[in-house]
């Protein structure tokens, strides 16, 4: 059994993590948190070097590497800025969907520009009904002529005000009797008469990623834009998932990281009683356990990642993946404000924004609840 990552995964994770701590100025990490921006020039140097996409297969633009180098990129972005980290790695969120369903045409026609920087994709699922319920979704598709014609309103998206396409989740077959069979994806280019997207503001954290509401008034699109099968929708989304929710554990571990880092700097300047913090157990302890929960978290999302690269995919592990590490990042930015004391609940100290940015990962890609249920129902075999 070999933990050993190769050379050239090392190489990547050194290169990722260069690149984020050149690019990712405390100074910019601030001010795009405060006023909920994020300057593109950043991400196309990301995309100029590689770092976008890279499971996307070299036929349409990629570099045809693993979903695993994809979490190694993501882990490195977030363990120095959460923000701008998501901001460039979620430029091609919905190219996972493109390529394991999309047409030739439509993948060699969308996922290059995603790849150079020329285009961002976003994936339109949740609702303001339907969360955690996707089958719940009323977002409508219907059929007319060589043409679909949406209505409907989604609500969190990511990148909902960029985009330059999204996947959008609809409702096609409202009268299947199994709500597995009831919704179809679409490709929608954003530039279409009737599209309209609203920027989220006031976010807790991850402020420099945008996140919209976006809505849908006789959007009309040629049928070719549909998506895999018709009323296929709700596995395709199952298995886009089970790849989008291991970059969510990258992301759980690098804010851990960073969380760990911030405390262990923290506490070895300063004193209390004479002392440096560090002396002291009960935050020897604290550090211990951070570094404990962090390795184990990496631990599963690292084997579910290679498992689903060598096409042995675990839906189980994968859901122990996310609900884990995104409590573990939870627990990890909780305690990195704590041994701050009242220094991690000023906006001076990165330590705040860790603890802003970091409770994201237990609720988008599905809860943590949702996660727990998928496990115990491939246990119980139900």
């Amino acid at each position: 059994m070999d933990f050993t990552l190769s050379k050239e995964q090392r190489d990547i994770q050194k290169a990722a993590r260069e690149f984020a701590l050149g690019e990712f100025l405390p100074e910019k990490a601030q001010e795009f948190d405060r006023n909920e921006t994020f300057d593109p020039a950043i991400r196309k140097k990301a995309c100029d070097l590689g770092f976008v996409g890279v499971f996307i297969k070299e036929e349409y633009g990629g570099a045809g590497l693993g979903f695993l180098e994809h979490c190694l990129i993501t882990e490195e972005f977030w363990a120095v800025d959460a923000g701008m980290g998501n901001a460039i790695i979620t430029s091609s969120f919905g190219a996972e969907l493109l390529q394991l369903f999309g047409t030739e045409e439509q993948k060699r026609k969308y996922l290059p520009p995603l790849v150079s920087g020329d285009a961002v994709i976003g994936t339109a699922i949740t609702e303001p009904d339907a969360g955690s319920d996707v089958t719940g979704a009323i977002t409508s598709a219907v059929r007319n002529g060589d043409e679909w014609i949406i209505n409907g309103s989604k609500m969190f998206i990511t990148n909902g005000t960029i985009a330059n396409y999204l996947n959008v989740f609809c409702l096609t077959d409202p009268d299947n009797p199994s709500r597995h069979q009831r919704h179809s994806f679409f490709l929608v280019e954003t530039d279409r008469k009737g599209y309209q997207a609203n920027k989220l503001h006031g976010k807790l954290g991850i402020r420099a990623n945008d996140t919209a509401e976006v809505s849908f008034s006789d959007v009309r699109i040629p049928a070719s834009n549909l998506i895999g099968r018709q009323g296929n929708g709700f596995k395709e989304l199952m298995a886009f998932f089970n790849l989008t929710r291991l970059h969510i554990c990258a992301m759980a571990v690098g804010i851990a990281r960073a969380a760990l880092e911030e405390s262990i700097n923290h506490i070895k300047k300063r004193h209390q009683f004479g002392t440096p913090l560090a002396s002291f157990q009960g935050l020897q302890f604290k550090i211990a356990e951070m570094a404990t929960m962090i390795r184990a978290a990496r631990n599963l999302y690292y084997e579910a990642a290679w498992l689903t690269d060598q096409g042995s995919m675990d839906h189980a592990l994968t859901a122990m993946a996310k609900w884990y590490s995104g409590q573990m990042a939870v627990k990890c930015a909780d305690e990195a404000v704590q041994m701050h004391g009242g220094y991690g609940y000023i906006d001076e100290y990165k330590v705040q924004r860790i603890y802003r940015d970091a409770k994201i990962v237990e609720i988008y890609e599905g809860t943590k609840e949702i996660e727990k249920t998928i496990v115990a129902k491939t246990l119980l075999r139900l």
